[in-house]
């Protein structure tokens, strides 16, 4: 008879769960930002990535995490958390000034020189999602100003649904919201 197999967690998952938490992130944000389905996200961060993880996956976690998948896998925990924490300080002024520290493309530093306005309005998951871009070379072939006006108009869109959402209108944007959503997302 074969022996029941003991639960052994992921050391990679372990690495992502702690980073995450240093982040201060839930499942579900975390989900959101690597663009993982929740399922995926609670297999890694509650059950300690029981399988083998995908490299995609890892990936997604990297990007999120605004790390490399190299440093990811091989740099051990205590360096990782330490960058962590060193990239995203509580403020909003820190935030801005790791976009500028680890802004490189020749058009995202250009883009920060003549709009120091638009990036100071700019939140620290805004500024996660575009260095991740940045890295993942995304944002060359979108552009700087067009990533950052759809930022900008989802921001607005995000604080106008906070409006209706306190109306009598909310059944109504409910409905609506729930047709789009279902519109988008993949098929089952």
């Amino acid at each position: 008879m074969e022996e029941p197999r003991q639960f052994v967690p992921n050391d990679l998952a372990h690495k992502i769960a702690r980073l995450v938490q240093e982040r201060g992130w839930n499942q579900e944000e975390f989900a959101r930002i690597a663009r993982l389905n929740r399922h995926t996200i609670r297999q890694i961060l509650v059950e300690g990535g029981g399988r083998r993880l995908r490299n995609s996956t890892i990936g997604a976690c990297a990007n999120a995490l605004g790390l490399s998948v190299s440093d990811l896998r091989e740099q051990p925990l205590d360096k990782l958390l330490a960058r962590v924490r060193d990239a995203h300080p509580a403020d909003g002024e820190g935030h801005l000034k790791r976009l500028y520290d680890r802004a490189t493309q020749p058009e995202l530093l250009a883009w920060l020189e003549r709009n120091p306005d638009r990036a100071r309005q700019l939140s620290g998951e805004e500024i996660d999602e575009l260095l991740a871009y940045q890295e993942s070379g995304t944002l060359t072939a979108f552009g700087v100003e067009g990533f950052v006006e759809r930022l900008e108009r989802r921001r607005r869109l995000i604080q106008r649904l906070h409006v209706v959402a306190r109306t009598e209108y909310l059944d109504l944007l409910e409905q609506l919201v729930q047709l789009l959503y279902e519109k988008v997302q993949p098929q089952r």
